[in-house]
């Protein structure tokens, strides 16, 4: 009997918190029923936002984070149908209850078209409508621990693109795992291409968030006149060419994780705009005078000196410091040179299957990959395997498969190791080497010598000239 009573206390908490974390919009224009759900919905532990009219009910979804509609079929302004259409142009994952006194054929049908969950026959008892949301409760609930399991089981597949063992991976590993069951704002620091965007997703899928959304934007790559409106969202008619209402990106991510990568390209206007809402978490639509609360983890990102940025007043302190509790820096490629031959093999693996895995690459293509200095980083590095397995009929991967500068440069080191020459000898000797590798096919010389195929056949002419005299 003990027993049963803490399973049914359990599952009551259980079903409580569920409803508790759902936002009821009821609009009907009975003022009798206005009033009711006002108070017993609260008591259901549901939140709630009561509307008299259907134009009220779609400012409401507009302005707020609605999750579930109660909503009569016949009111003035908007039909029950025409606020749950424009529903789900604004939020397409909202649930829907019609109530209506005049059930038929046609409310359902219309009912299923725009996805509504159920619809209940007014006079509606209270046990009804707290037994039909209590389905919604479910399903929604139902849905999350799916999106939960999906996610662990992924992770249990062992899925991670931040490879590598050198020292310096294993510190930003560790530093993730600690940071990231927080709600600390995260700023990654690293050059272009070394991986910041994989850190800030590896934060999100060890957070509490993980089964919510992940949403990354470049804010370099925003234009400056659309940066807002891509960021907060805006109204239909807010400027030339808003023709319907837009969601933001913070509205998007809200539950989740919003990465800003490179937040260093923001102009000064947005900075401040961005420090309201990381401050309150609220955010406001161009054209609209009401707020609206999200709620969104922030990971941000940037290549540059923010610092240096902040004394030539490019860039806000107050952010800098609002965006930096919890600073982690992702080191460069030609600092964990360890790291490339698994990095290499891992991306080579995203374009072929056939292969030993002990045998991706040949000893003199890792070499020439070791010795390059990549400046570009990960990016650069997967860049040139996606091209060598283009032109890599079966592995291994040789030198030859590589893009055509290493070539040049171990042709170029092969040479200097040599007995002095002069410059004409040195010249000759590249392209006999060159044309011997190519069987003759002068265009694929020229390339490879980095020359134009009219100075090729020039350089070919002397020669020729040379060896008749």
């Amino acid at each position: 009997m003990t027993d049963k009573r803490k399973t049914s206390a359990k599952d009551a908490a259980k079903a409580k918190a569920a409803a508790s974390s759902m936002h009821i919009l009821f609009a009907d224009d009975e003022k009798p029923l206005q009033e009711l759900m006002r108070k017993e919905l609260p008591r259901m532990g549901y939140r709630v936002t009561v509307c008299p009219d259907g134009i009220t009910a779609v400012e409401a979804i507009k302005r707020e984070r609605i999750d579930c509609l109660l909503v009569d079929l016949n009111m003035p302004g908007f039909s029950g149908i025409e606020v749950i259409a424009q529903a789900r142009e604004i939020r397409p994952e909202i649930e829907a209850i019609i109530m209506t006194a005049n059930p038929s054929t046609e409310t359902a049908i219309d009912a299923i078209k725009y996805g509504t969950f159920d619809y209940l026959t007014k006079p509606t008892r209270l046990a009804d409508i707290a037994t039909l949301l209590g389905r919604v409760s479910e399903r929604r609930e139902g849905k999350r621990l799916l999106a939960a399991l999906m996610h662990r089981l992924k992770r249990a597949e062992g899925h991670s693109d931040l490879i590598g063992g050198h020292e310096s991976m294993e510190a930003v590993r560790k530093l993730i795992g600690r940071v990231a069951p927080t709600e600390s704002t995260v700023l990654v620091r690293g050059e272009t291409g070394c991986g910041k965007e994989l850190v800030a997703r590896a934060i999100h899928d060890q957070s509490l968030r993980a089964d919510k959304p992940f949403v990354a934007v470049n804010c370099g790559a925003l234009p400056e006149n659309l940066i807002e409106s891509e960021l907060f969202g805006h109204t239909k008619g807010a400027f030339t060419g808003a023709d319907v209402t837009r969601v933001g990106l913070f509205e998007v991510a809200s539950g989740g994780t919003l990465f800003l990568d490179e937040i260093g390209e923001l102009p000064l206007a947005v900075q401040a705009k961005l420090l309201r809402v990381l401050e309150t978490g609220d955010i406001r639509r161009l054209g609209d005078n009401e707020s609206l609360h999200v709620d969104v983890r922030i990971v941000c990102a940037t290549h540059r000196d923010l610092e240096t940025m902040v004394s030539e007043q490019t860039f806000r302190e107050d952010l800098m410091f609002r965006i930096n509790t919890f600073e982690l820096r992702v080191p460069p490629l030609r600092e964990r040179i360890d790291d490339l031959v698994p990095l290499a093999n891992h991306l080579l693996r995203r374009h072929r299957s056939d292969g030993v895995d002990d045998r991706l690459f040949t000893e003199d293509a890792i070499a020439e990959l070791k010795s390059h200095q990549w400046p570009g980083n990960v990016r650069e590095l997967a860049n040139v395997i996606e091209h060598a397995s283009v032109l890599c009929d079966a592995l291994p991967v040789g030198v030859e498969h590589l893009p055509s500068h290493f070539s040049r440069r171990k042709l170029r080191d092969d040479l200097i190791g040599n007995a002095p020459m002069s410059l004409k000898e040195l010249e000759q000797i590249a392209i006999d080497r060159s044309m011997k590798r190519h069987d003759g096919n002068k265009k694929a010389v020229a390339e490879e010598l980095g020359v134009s195929l009219k100075t090729l056949y020039n350089r070919l002419s002397l020669t020729s000239e040379s060896e008749a005299a």
